[in-house]
């Protein structure tokens, strides 16, 4: 049996809209992955080191969810990627995650015509990817298509705002549900309920 391993850096799941409404659906959808929820496990942001490289050794397909923080990682995930990806674990002579295939997954803030060469920005979103494919190479783990979605923005979100951001969610986790059936053959999935299990929203 394939083992898929989510992990959900989102600083706070309380008050998000998109990431929460993806993790739902996916939960949904594939109820054996196991997710990881760094914010809800480290509030105090004390990584538990040694329980986060045993799912990862147990894992074969690997997710990072979460949302764009300044064009790279929130501030939890990245500090759960310096103290858990360390030399000797996950690059080095003694490496142990080579060949596990690793799934970015991701939404932003700001809508996709900001990121082009065009765009405010001046760059596409295949740009900033650049440290994350340099990770995967490190680590030798078979880094698959991005499943990222623009436009998921706190700001200035009223009810019609949220309605239309659970939409984009749940269509973004629907893509990445197929890619996971895709590339992990005979994986077991439940049935996708129509109205998804929302965590409480604070504004």
């Amino acid at each position: 049996m394939t083992n898929i391993l989510i992990i959900s850096g989102h600083p706070n799941l309380s008050e998000s809209i998109g990431n929460a409404t993806i993790l739902n659906e996916v939960a949904s959808a594939l109820p054996e992955a196991e997710i990881r929820r760094l914010d809800w496990l480290y509030p105090d942001y004390k990584i538990n080191v040694n329980e986060e490289q045993e799912s990862l050794l147990k894992a074969d397909v690997i997710v990072w969810q979460f949302p764009f923080s300044w064009y790279s990682l929130p501030g939890i995930m990245k500090l759960w990627l310096d103290e858990v990806f360390v030399h000797g674990f996950a690059h080095g002579s003694t490496a142990k995650l080579g060949g596990k295939k690793l799934i970015l997954s991701f939404t932003t803030g700001a809508p996709q015509s900001l990121y082009s060469s065009n765009g405010l920005f001046d760059h596409d979103v295949d740009d900033y990817l650049t440290q994350f494919k340099t990770t995967a190479k490190l680590c030798s783990l078979d880094l698959q298509k991005p499943v990222y979605t623009c436009g998921i923005s706190y700001a200035d979100r009223d009810e019609n705002k949220i309605a239309q951001q659970r939409i984009m969610a749940k269509e973004h986790a629907s893509r990445l549900i197929a890619l996971l059936k895709k590339i992990v053959p005979g994986i077991k999935t439940g049935p996708v309920k129509e109205r998804c299990r929302l965590l409480i929203i604070t504004r």
